[in-house]
């Protein structure tokens, strides 16, 4: 729970399959993996605009996809990822590629998963998101498995 690693290499060499192993998107075609059935993974995608339902709006995306809250729980979690006020009632189609990565981000983070994968989580952010992802990194009481090629960032969250 405390570790924070990170997954460097080449474009093409297989980081972001062997993430989706891990979580279990993907099937071995050999060999074996072992995991804690009360295991709780979430991962947020290098194309984590595949995770969104364009059409509806961050809020109603939080309704159906994690139905039982109150619309004020979920506002207050978009809320704290920067989808405030009316952000979190425009379809997602019409947020900025910055914007939609703080969605993916809440999505990923609503059960408060044990382990967070990240799979180049820097794309589409500027450098004071990129400053605010490391912070919440850093904060994070579960582990943190990283592919990226931001230096900066490895080098500040990942031991």
């Amino acid at each position: 729970m405390e570790s924070r690693i990170a997954i460097v290499g080449a474009n093409g060499v297989g980081k972001s399959t062997l993430l989706k192993l891990l979580v279990g998107e993907l099937s071995l075609v050999s060999g074996n993996s072992y995991r804690n059935g009360r295991l709780s993974l979430s991962m947020f995608t290098q194309h984590h605009t595949d995770q969104l339902k364009l059409h509806l709006s961050p809020l109603e995306q939080f309704m159906v996809d994690f139905p039982g809250s109150t619309q004020e729980t979920y506002r207050s979690h978009l809320g704290s990822f920067g989808m405030t006020g009316t952000l979190a009632l425009r379809p997602n189609y019409l947020l900025s590629g910055g914007q939609k990565s703080r969605v993916a981000f809440a999505l990923a983070m609503w059960k408060n998963p044990h382990i967070l994968v990240l799979d180049e989580p820097t794309n589409h952010l500027d450098i004071d998101a990129v400053n605010a992802l490391i912070i919440a990194l850093n904060n994070y009481q579960g582990g943190v498995i990283i592919v990226s090629h931001d230096q900066h960032l490895i080098s500040t969250v990942c031991d």
